[in-house]
C-alpha cells in the first residue's frame, strides 16, 4: 500500500480539524509511516510501557481500555479509520492504558520523534493535533456520563449512536448500511454490564424498532428512534460529524 493510501484517512480528518496548506501536508505525507497488519485481539500499546512511536489506524476497529487489578475490563473509547491513537504520547512517554484491535486491522507506526518536529515546525500542524486530543477528551467526558448517569438500554443506544455518527462523517457508510463490529462482551466492557444485561438490553431494542439482526450481526433498523432511546446529541464530537 502506497504512503498516499495509508495516510488518506488520517488527511481527511485532520483537514476537518485545522485547513492545513499545500506546505503542512507535504510536511505530514513525508513521515516515515510503517504499514503493519495485525490480527484482532492483538495489544498495540500495553499500560507501563515506553512509548517511542505513535500509531495511525487505517483500517479496522481498535478498542482504549484499562484492566482493574481483579481482572475486570473497562474500555474507554472506540477507534475506526483515520485515528491517530496515541498523541498523547508525543508529550507523556509512559502509557496509562491498553489499545487492543477488536478485528483484523492495519495500522502505521510513525516515530514520535518526526511527529514532534513537525508540530514544531508547523504551529497549524500543531493545532490540528491539539484539537484532536481535545475531542478525544471530550468524548472520555461523555463516556463517564453515559456509564454513570444512564440507564442500561440508554447507554447501549448512546454508544452506538456516537459509533455510527464517526463511521457516517467519515464516509465508511451510510446509517443504513452499519453492520456493527462489536461482541456482546465488548459492548458490556465499554458500558459496564454483563453480556446477559446486554444481550436482554439488544432485544429490546430490536423488539422496539430500533434495531434489526440479521444472522449473528445486528444493525441500524431506525436511526431516528435509536437516536430518541439515547438521547443522543453529537455536539461533543466537535465536527467530527
Amino acid at each position: 500500500m502506497a504512503a498516499d493510501d495509508i495516510i488518506e484517512a488520517w488527511f481527511r480528518k485532520l483537514t476537518r480539524l485545522m485547513d492545513l496548506d499545500g506546505e503542512e501536508l507535504a510536511a505530514l505525507t513525508a513521515l516515515s509511516f510503517r504499514r503493519e497488519e495485525t490480527e484482532a485481539n492483538r495489544y498495540l500499546v500495553k499500560e507501563g510501557t515506553q512509548v517511542t512511536r505513535c500509531c495511525l489506524l487505517v483500517d479496522g476497529y481498535v478498542a482504549r481500555h484499562k484492566m482493574s487489578r481483579n481482572g475486570r475490563r473497562q474500555i474507554v473509547s472506540f477507534h475506526m479509520s483515520g485515528d491517530m491513537l496515541d498523541l498523547q504520547h508525543t508529550l507523556l512517554s509512559r502509557a496509562d492504558h491498553n489499545l487492543q484491535t477488536m478485528t483484523r486491522a492495519v495500522v502505521a507506526w510513525i516515530p514520535i520523534t518526526e511527529l514532534a518536529q513537525v508540530a514544531s515546525r508547523f504551529p497549524r500542524v500543531a493545532a490540528a493535533f491539539a484539537r484532536d486530543a481535545l475531542i478525544d477528551a471530550a468524548i472520555f467526558r461523555e463516556w463517564v456520563l453515559n456509564v454513570g448517569a444512564r440507564d442500561a438500554k440508554t447507554r447501549i443506544a448512546h454508544m452506538l449512536c456516537e459509533f455510527v455518527q464517526r463511521r457516517e462523517a467519515l464516509g465508511i457508510a451510510s446509517v443504513e448500511a452499519v453492520e456493527l463490529p462489536f461482541s456482546q462482551e465488548q459492548i458490556g466492557d465499554a458500558t459496564g454490564l454483563t453480556s446477559v444485561h446486554v444481550n436482554r438490553m439488544l432485544r429490546e431494542l430490536t423488539e422496539e424498532g430500533a434495531f434489526a439482526r440479521t444472522g449473528r450481526h445486528y444493525c441500524i433498523a431506525d436511526w431516528r428512534k435509536l437516536q430518541a432511546i439515547a438521547d443522543f446529541n453529537p455536539a461533543y464530537l466537535h465536527q467530527m460529524a
